[in-house]
């Protein structure tokens, strides 16, 4: 059973994205801004690596959708993709992928190229991955299998992209459904 992209950013958006959880920045009344300057960095791929490295290995792709202005982008980039725990599991298990949804490049994804658009002030890229609705920051999972990309929109701290990593990482989507996994599962990063 699958569950469709728009009932899961809907579900995670409410579970995430809430004024306390995305003013999460202390921890234990140190700035975790200052602790994660520290950390590792992860290894991006471009969207043309990506692709490439699925007709060898199939993984799903995770995209971060973010933009130059969006301040909240910064905060994930600074407190989550720097965690060592979701560095190792997305090296591992996902093809990562940073697309600036207000780039300019042309970008080709499944032998069709996407340009900048100029009316929306957005790349059309963008507007197909989220189906037009557009949020930033947004981790987009583009299954292996082809099927839909699934949107969650907003902030994650590293615990709460666990859950959104591992239902994709250890094959429950399309199997399990979301809220099952979720009753069930046990955040074990910080």
């Amino acid at each position: 059973m699958q569950i469709n992209g728009i009932i899961l950013s809907i579900m995670l958006s409410f579970i995430f994205f809430s004024p306390a959880a995305a003013a999460d920045t202390m921890v234990n009344g140190k700035d975790t801004s200052i602790i994660s300057a520290t950390k590792e960095k992860l290894q991006w791929l471009t969207l043309s690596e990506a692709e490439a490295g699925m007709s060898t290995q199939k993984k799903d792709i995770i995209i971060d959708l973010y933009t130059d202005w969006c301040s909240w982008c910064k905060v994930m980039d600074r407190n989550t993709y720097t965690n060592r725990d979701v560095i190792q599991y997305l090296q591992d298990k996902f093809y990562p992928v940073k697309i600036n949804a207000e780039t300019k490049e042309v970008l080709n994804w499944r032998g069709k190229q996407f340009n900048y658009n100029e009316a929306h002030k957005v790349h059309d890229f963008a507007i197909l991955l989220t189906g037009g609705q557009l949020s930033y920051p947004s981790t987009i999972i583009l299954p292996a299998d082809g099927s839909a990309p699934q949107v969650i929109p907003g902030y994650l701290k590293p615990g709460d992209m666990e859950l959104v990593l591992k239902y994709f990482g250890e094959g429950h989507y399309g199997k399990t459904p979301f809220n099952t996994y979720m009753q069930n599962f046990k955040p074990t990063w910080k």
